[in-house]
């Protein structure tokens, strides 16, 4: 039949919960015939291509994740130091252009809208050290095919920062606020 590579998002929540996204890759034959089982353990299975093409989607969902959670931290940050209101603030993004998955169902912010691993002390719900894995799997892929992605590249080198030299390694990849947090602007 054949073998399929599928890569999830969602996360230890999404596991727990059955709403995982499987990102298939493999012969579609081989596909059709096991979409059943994705679709018990999941709430969405998409057959992205050949074999490979379920880790090359999730290697670039997961850039444009690190990438946006990174912007999410950055703007609690400067919003605590603009001496905005955190409940507020999430108020005002969640429902306008700024909305994304970061802020609105994973918010780095504890106390401000849905439960997440800001509440729970940044204890990983996604490690910060497999989001550098990603990370570094997204940027040898845009070398490997001479893709410009100035931002995957900045992200990785801010996790690898964050993971290798700070206090990164073992906790949620949104504690990346009170890195931000801590910080000033030349630092």
């Amino acid at each position: 039949l054949g073998a399929l590579d599928a890569p999830v998002s969602g996360g230890v929540g999404g596991a727990s919960a059955g709403t995982l996204t499987f990102m298939v890759g493999g012969d579609a034959t081989a596909f059709d015939k096991v979409k059943p089982l994705f679709d018990v353990m999941g709430q969405k299975a998409v057959h992205c291509g050949k074999a490979g093409a379920g880790q090359a989607a999730k290697i670039c969902n997961n850039m444009i994740l690190g990438a946006t959670m990174i912007a999410t931290c950055e703007a609690f940050a400067l919003a605590d130091k603009l001496g905005l209101d955190r409940a507020r603030m999430f108020d005002v993004v969640s429902t306008s252009s700024g909305y994304s998955w970061s802020m609105n169902a994973y918010c780095p912010a504890p106390g401000v809208g849905p439960r997440s691993p800001a509440d729970n002390g940044y204890k990983p719900g996604f490690a910060a050290e497999l989001m550098l894995k990603d990370l570094r799997l997204s940027q040898q892929a845009a070398e490997a095919v001479d893709a410009d992605t100035p931002m995957g590249q900045l992200a990785t080198a801010l996790y690898a920062r964050f993971v290798e030299d700070e206090d990164g390694k073992g906790k949620d990849f949104s504690a990346m606020l009170p890195r931000f947090e801590a910080r000033h602007r030349k630092g």
